[in-house]
């Protein structure tokens, strides 16, 4: 299937779906942070993406598994629609972007810290769950809804 194809199956297939699997909701937010600030709770498998007013979108997501969670600040560095993946990139089989066994769902922002990512996931049951080897997952809806409101250069702040 061309790439064009493929991405615009899982764009079509995560909004088919966004009233059943986004699950953001605005909530409270009386932390210091700037408006548009990605903040990840790692313990609480939730991301806030930072309003005015005090105010944040909240998300359920999965996060790292034990030993392979991390802290700290990065910023999104790379944005791509059903993104391609490979295990070990140039050492193992690519799976192309739009598969049902690709990991990264219909989009992913890269981080500009190791090798991680926010990114969709095609296997919803992860979400709320210690699943992953450091990236945040999230539901294809709600991934395709952060999407749009944070742009390259978007803080990212992961805390316990």
């Amino acid at each position: 299937m061309p790439r064009c194809l493929a991405a615009l199956l899982v764009i079509v297939t995560a909004l088919a779906g966004t009233s059943a699997a986004a699950a953001h909701e605005i909530v409270p937010f009386h932390k210091a942070y700037r408006p548009g600030t990605i903040v990840v709770a790692t313990n609480a498998r939730q991301l806030f993406y930072v309003l005015n007013g005090n105010k944040a979108l909240r998300y359920p997501v999965g996060v790292g598994k034990a030993g392979m969670a991390w802290q700290g600040r990065a910023y999104i560095a790379q944005k791509d629609i059903a993104p391609d993946w490979a295990l070990e990139p140039g050492v193992t089989p690519t799976i192309p972007g739009g598969s049902p066994r690709n990991p990264m769902g219909a989009a992913a922002m890269g981080l500009d810290h190791g090798n991680y990512a926010i990114h969709g996931t095609n296997d919803p049951s992860s979400i709320g769950r210690f699943v992953s080897h450091g990236c945040i997952r999230m539901f294809n809806a709600d991934i395709m809804d952060l999407y749009r409101r944070a742009p390259l250069g978007t803080e990212v702040v992961v805390v316990q």
